[in-house]
């Protein structure tokens, strides 16, 4: 039975390879920074190895030999591009770092430091640090201060005896500007959010669809969560989980009827869904979320295509990170959003759910 079976397997083992070179080679043709430091190629012509996204002259794709690190690469006899400098830390490389250094000077501050002093620490010029790291985060360095300290409230809330004592902690040097923007950064009032939701008003209602059970709740805002999954107990108390301490109600028949409304595009999505939406996340998340509305149905993105969409091509992975943490299944489409290869990859209610709504929207 071994003997029968290793050719098949070793047919493919290798069409997994010749697949993944041609990848690679799509990588080197277009010069894509986004594969650099994923894998390095060697040029048997020259006797060098680069970085996928190197502006040398491109090799014809027989003298071309892929490698996982430089060390490989240099193990099997090449030597590093003196142009693109492989086996050193890349541009985006050294400008991550440098953002990363800054984030934490923000996170370490009591007080939001300037931008040229940010600037001045990165030696970069203002301008020059700004579009870096708004690149390299996705967000301005003043949006990332502000959800960071928005962190730091909802934190101490839970810590400290009084909201006052919470903001001032929190990096807040008036109540004026904390309270000015509360609302929005807790999705309730700073006393209500201290004590878990206890007081804030939440209306669930769990209905069933093709694709399982379904469960829609709302504030008086809008819309708050939108589940999706097999067992209608574990979303009240994936809901339960979320709001600990808020009071939360069964929908009564009129609340029904928009799980019924929200059911109806699960089924038929060409008609639309527009429902006032209770969206919390951090400024970064909302951009996202807000591209993922602008996906037309029957259309998919690639989450680079997002990156690029909000301005911040190099945040792929916080996009991705983005998507996962939706709670509004359908109304936030995040199942629309693919890997470049056109693969599922994940989706936090199932990759089959994924498929399934891609394929009736197509339809």
């Amino acid at each position: 039975m071994d003997i029968t079976m290793a050719p098949a397997t070793n047919t493919v083992d290798l069409k997994a390879d010749t697949r993944r070179d041609d990848q690679r080679w799509d990588a080197i043709r277009r010069r894509d920074k986004a594969a650099d430091g994923t894998f390095y190629y060697g040029v048997l012509s020259t006797g060098v190895y680069c970085r996928p996204s190197c502006s040398a002259r491109q090799p014809r794709r027989d003298n071309v030999r892929f490698h996982l690190t430089p060390v490989d690469a240099e193990k099997a006899g090449f030597r590093p591009c003196k142009r693109c400098r492989p086996n050193e830390a890349s541009a985006s490389e050294r400008q991550a770092a440098l953002v990363a250094a800054a984030c934490r000077q923000i996170e370490a501050a009591d007080e939001l430091p300037s931008l040229d002093e940010l600037a001045k620490a990165a030696n970069m010029s203002r301008y020059h640090f700004h579009r870096v790291f708004k690149a390299v985060t996705g967000v301005t360095p003043k949006a990332y201060a502000d959800a960071h300290r928005a962190r730091r409230v909802r934190d101490r809330l839970t810590e400290v005896d009084t909201v006052t004592q919470a903001f001032y902690e929190a990096g807040y040097n008036s109540n004026s500007r904390f309270y000015a923007g509360a609302g929005d950064m807790l999705g309730m009032t700073p006393t209500v959010f201290r004590k878990g939701g206890r007081g804030a008003v939440i209306r669930f209602a769990v209905g069933e669809c093709s694709l399982g059970s379904i469960l829609v709740a709302a504030t008086d805002v809008g819309v708050c969560a939108i589940l999706l999954g097999d067992d209608p107990e574990r979303l009240v108390r994936d809901l339960q989980d979320t709001f600990a301490e808020a009071e939360l109600i069964g929908g009564n028949p009129a609340f029904e009827q928009l799980v019924a409304k929200v059911v109806g595009f699960v089924e038929a999505p060409q008609f639309g869904l527009d429902l006032p939406l209770d969206v919390r996340g951090t400024a970064f998340q909302k951009r996202v979320w807000q591209a993922l509305r602008d996906i037309p149905a029957g259309a998919t993105a690639s989450y680079s295509d997002i990156a690029a969409r909000i301005g911040a091509p190099k945040a792929v992975r916080a996009v991705a990170q983005a998507c996962a943490a939706n709670k509004l299944a359908v109304a936030i489409p995040c199942h629309r959003v693919v890997r470049r290869d056109g693969d599922l990859s994940g989706y936090r209610w199932g990759v089959e759910r994924k498929q399934r709504l891609i394929e009736r929207e197509a339809a």
